[in-house]
């Protein structure tokens, strides 16, 4: 089975960090991503751009519209994502639980969530 995890964050909160509180707490994802990676079961790894670039796209009364900034209004937005192959939900855990999110970044909200999927490669 196949599972995606979204790493989110609050961006006020991250913003709000001294420069080095914020050095300090980017500093230790490398090493927590490579462990992570290092299972052998993660199929795809990735941290997500600057908010400042983010578009929405929606359709509204037949029309298509495009608007600035994180898809839904929530004070987290995702901040990065990956995707897991495992045998069980319980092996997915052990090793979502190994992401930055979900080990540090307590004072920026980071979390990471967790989702079984069907996954499809294009050709």
């Amino acid at each position: 089975m196949k599972y995606l995890g979204l790493a989110y964050f609050t961006p006020e909160k991250f913003a709000a960090l001294a420069p080095e509180e914020r050095k300090k707490v980017v500093s230790q994802c490398p090493e927590l991503d490579e462990k992570m990676r290092a299972t052998g079961k993660v199929l795809v790894s990735a941290s997500l751009g600057d908010l400042d670039h983010w578009r929405t796209l929606r359709t509204r009364g037949g029309k298509k519209q495009v608007s600035d900034g994180p898809y839904i209004e929530s004070k987290e937005v995702v901040g990065g994502l990956f995707i897991i192959e495992a045998d069980s939900h319980e092996e997915a855990l052990r090793i979502a639980s190994m992401h930055p999110a979900a080990m540090i970044g307590e004072e920026c909200d980071w979390a990471v969530e967790l989702i079984p999927m069907d996954f499809y490669l294009a050709q």
